[in-house]
């Protein structure tokens, strides 16, 4: 079964239908981002979501203390980091670790065996600038296939409608993070994109 995360909540409204809609997971990005969401304003939002919702916490960079705030809110079941953090700072998280690795070319993936033995996933995004992510953009999906990942993984970096099957099929992730492509703009989800996303995802499950 795939598992669905929509990243980039901003509001209660669309975290309620997304939730709704059968997604598995919610991201939150605490980092500096056209979707960025205050702390405080996620432990509201999360006073009102169905039983059963994961919930992340997207980081870039961030110091022990931020992590510390980000454990003691209680909201969080995972924290995604997306930076170029430091392995004693995400050995030290008490919450379940997902490491972002941006995928530019065939030695992106080189950065892996500095966490491989620690994390809990893998997060594999397309590498624009210094973005940490929501670019709407894909990278070559091939290059994934030239490596053993040994962890269980999620596939991001512009997937939406039209290419979230093939992306699957392809590579047959874990997990698929949605994002920039179900937006109407960034920080307002389109709800209806995301229900045809998931119907396509849970077809393909059911009919192979």
């Amino acid at each position: 079964m795939i598992r669905i995360k929509v990243c980039g909540i901003t509001n209660v409204e669309d975290a309620i239908n997304i939730s709704e809609a059968g997604v598995d997971a919610l991201g939150f990005i605490l980092a500096e981002s056209p979707r960025k969401i205050e702390l405080p304003k996620v432990v509201e939002i999360s006073k009102k979501l169905p039983p059963f919702v994961s919930r992340v916490a997207v980081v870039a960079n961030p110091t022990i203390e931020e992590i510390e705030k980000i454990e003691r809110s209680k909201v969080f079941d995972y924290v995604q980091f997306h930076g170029s953090e430091v392995v004693n700072l995400i050995k030290k998280c008490k919450l379940k670790t997902i490491k972002a690795i941006k995928i530019e070319n065939e030695s992106s993936l080189e950065e892996m065996s500095k966490y491989s033995n620690f994390v809990d996933y893998f997060l594999f995004d397309t590498r624009i600038g210094q973005k940490i992510g929501g670019t709407g953009q894909t990278f070559d999906w091939e290059i994934l296939k030239k490596v053993d990942i040994k962890k269980p993984f999620i596939l991001a970096g512009g997937l939406g409608l039209e290419n979230v099957v093939e992306a699957i099929k392809i590579i047959k992730p874990n997990a698929v993070d949605l994002n920039s492509k179900v937006e109407l703009f960034p920080g307002k989800k389109d709800i209806r994109i995301i229900k045809e996303t998931i119907d396509k995802i849970k077809n393909l499950e059911i009919n192979g």
